[in-house]
């Protein structure tokens, strides 16, 4: 019994009692330490040239860091696939047949995980078209914050209260993306509005003298200070400097409270809204005034009763 079962062919004439010999054993532990070898050297090999492919993005202000690591890890998984191909060439299995059930699985999990794969190929766009780059200040979806990472799923943002936001990809290049980090220079703007009875050219020499005062602001292009509107109660100036984008929210708001307080200091007259009220007393309306917080002059007629 023993015997016949020992001697029955398994495949390729070989039988179970060929398999346990010792000289099978042998070949199979050769096998397995030959593929254990394989394997170590492309992983070793894989990671080393990702890595270096990822240190050539830091040796230089333009080339994208996001990009080389991207390609280095892509380098590295190459290796390995190839170093698990040459393991099965070494156990017999022929490779075409796998790469097709491969292929024909890859095809049954796409149809299965479109989403994700979606957000794969806007993560693929965005690290190879650059809209973004890690550092920018940008506006996503609706969401602004500071670029940490950008993955082949997601990118990370971290809100100006350093708050973690995940995007997923697909959402980030199929929406507008306002970029604040590109260019070196931007442009503050800026209304202040002046009573009617103000000197405009003394009101115009105060708000430009305070802000050009200021080390970041530009000269060139030259700034723009000119009236662009009379409102109900106040001419308003419509101001536009340049600075460094680096320098831009501080700048802004700094000079908003700057002018303010040097327009009080040269005793310009800031605009509060007025109402006049009409008051019949008798035959003789009398008027009087005083601030509200309307923002129109209304003209109220009212009858009032002696008593």
């Amino acid at each position: 019994m023993i015997d016949t079962i020992l001697n029955t062919p398994l495949m390729n004439g070989t039988s179970l009692g060929d398999l346990l010999s010792l000289e099978f054993l042998i070949a199979l532990l050769g096998d397995v330490l030959t593929a254990i070898v394989i394997l170590i050297i492309g992983y070793l090999l894989g990671g080393w040239a990702g890595r270096r492919i990822r240190s050539i993005g830091t040796k230089g202000k333009h080339l994208d860091e996001t990009l080389f690591n991207f390609l280095g890890n892509i380098v590295r998984y190459v290796f390995i696939g190839f170093s698990f191909l040459f393991v099965l060439n070494t156990f017999g299995v022929q490779t075409t047949s796998v790469v097709a059930v491969i292929g024909a699985a890859g095809l049954a999990i796409g149809l299965a995980l479109q989403g994700t794969l979606s957000n794969v190929a806007a993560g693929v766009m965005i690290i190879f078209f650059r809209p973004i780059k890690n550092g920018d200040f940008v506006e996503i979806s609706g969401q602004m914050g500071t670029v940490k990472d950008i993955s082949l799923n997601f990118t990370e943002l971290a809100s100006i209260g350093n708050v973690q936001i995940i995007i997923p990809n697909s959402q980030v290049w199929g929406n507008t993306i306002v970029n604040y980090s590109v260019y070196e220079t931007r442009r503050a703007e800026w209304t202040f509005g002046v009573g009617y009875g103000a000197n405009l050219a003394q009101a115009e020499k105060v708000i430009r003298d305070t802000i050009m005062a200021d080390e970041r602001s530009m000269s060139e292009p030259e700034p723009f200070i000119q009236i662009n509107n009379l409102g109900d109660s106040s001419c308003d100036f419509l101001v536009r400097v340049w600075c460094n984008s680096a320098d831009y929210f501080g700048y802004q708001a700094d000079m908003k409270r700057r002018v303010k307080e040097e327009l009080d200091r040269n005793g310009v007259p800031i605009p509060f809204p007025t109402r006049t009220v009409w008051m019949n007393e008798g035959d003789s309306p009398t008027p009087h005034h005083g601030l509200t917080s309307s923002s129109d002059e209304d003209v109220v007629k009212a009858d009032s009763e002696l008593t």
